[in-house]
């Protein structure tokens, strides 16, 4: 995904936000992908700039699936769970809750890419995540004239404080959102196969990134060819791409602490052995004291003129 994601696009490539051609694309690309998950019965549950990104042709993905749960059919979920500002309101309040969050999602998206700031929070805006909320549940969303009536329209459908009347939620989920004015250019048969050009393509040799621990997550290193050695070698491990900024923090949280265990000359250690006798356990001061069964002791406590607990022994 070497075209970075999509909040570097709307905040640092010159003015703020994108002409409405550019969102309307991206949105029903988005569109697309969020009705292929919840034909899997996938809620996605994060939607936001953040996560989604573009491909070396401009074509965006939906990317980090963490906060994703599958559902059974006709079944609902309860959960907290998303990014402040993005979060639909049935999910600040607890609600049970289905697909509808991922397409009030999408309305936040619409919204930031025309707008250049999200509908609720304005950019590097210092306020309380209960003020956020607030106006999530509350504040009616506002429209300068970036936006054309037809932008207007879904951003507002989309939007919907009550869940029942969002678009997308009356019972066709993602034909309902297709179907709206707002894509009446998009051929979406063409649009899923791949074959529409997208309006911005990115450059090869541009890394789309504003911090330099981003570049790590793009960056390649080229000339360097592996022998049948390191093949072997490097077929024994796991391998994956973990940016460096995640494998600090899971080496600073040590959330591998208790699984990282280690052979010594190919045995397990005694923790994991079950084999081997438990370990006797440590014996106090107290034990030590008293271990003599045949001595007999009176202690006396009290306290010294400052206040110390004091304790002694006499044998007998």
């Amino acid at each position: 995904m070497n075209g970075g994601d999509l909040k570097f696009h709307i905040y640092n490539m010159g003015n703020s936000g994108f002409d409405e051609q550019r969102a309307v694309f991206y949105a029903a690309e988005i569109c697309s992908g969020l009705e292929d998950l919840h034909r899997e019965r996938i809620i996605y549950r994060d939607l936001k700039p953040e996560n989604i990104l573009l491909d070396d042709r401009g074509h965006i993905r939906i990317s980090d699936l963490g906060l994703a749960v599958q559902i059974p059919d006709s079944e609902t979920i309860r959960g907290r769970v998303g990014t402040v500002g993005y979060m639909a309101p049935e999910v600040i309040q607890n609600e049970s809750y289905s697909f509808s969050p991922d397409w009030w999602g999408l309305g936040c998206l619409v919204f930031e890419m025309i707008q250049g700031q999200s509908p609720f929070r304005r950019r590097k805006e210092r306020v309380k995540r209960e003020e956020v909320d607030r106006r999530v549940r509350e504040d009616p969303e506002e429209y300068s004239d970036k936006f054309s009536e037809e932008a207007k329209d879904i951003c507002r459908q989309l939007l919907a404080k009550d869940p029942k009347a969002r678009l997308g939620c009356q019972g066709r989920g993602g034909v309902e959102v297709k179907a709206h004015i707002i894509f009446k250019n998009i051929n979406f048969k063409r649009l899923e196969a791949g074959i529409l050009e997208p309006p911005f393509s990115p450059d090869p040799r541009a890394v789309y990134c504003k911090d330099v621990l981003d570049i790590e997550q793009f960056s390649t290193v080229k000339g360097v060819n592996l022998d049948p050695t390191d093949d072997d070698f490097y077929h024994k491990f796991v391998t994956g791409s973990v940016s460096i900024p995640w494998q600090n923090e899971m080496i600073e949280m040590e959330c591998f602490k208790e699984i990282n265990v280690y052979e010594t000359e190919g045995l397990l250690c005694s923790d994991l052995d079950v084999n081997r006798p438990n370990p006797p356990p440590k014996r106090g001061f107290f034990y030590r004291l008293f271990r003599r069964e045949a001595m007999f002791y009176t202690v006396f406590f009290f306290s010294d003129v400052e206040g110390s607990l004091c304790v002694c022994f006499f044998s007998g």
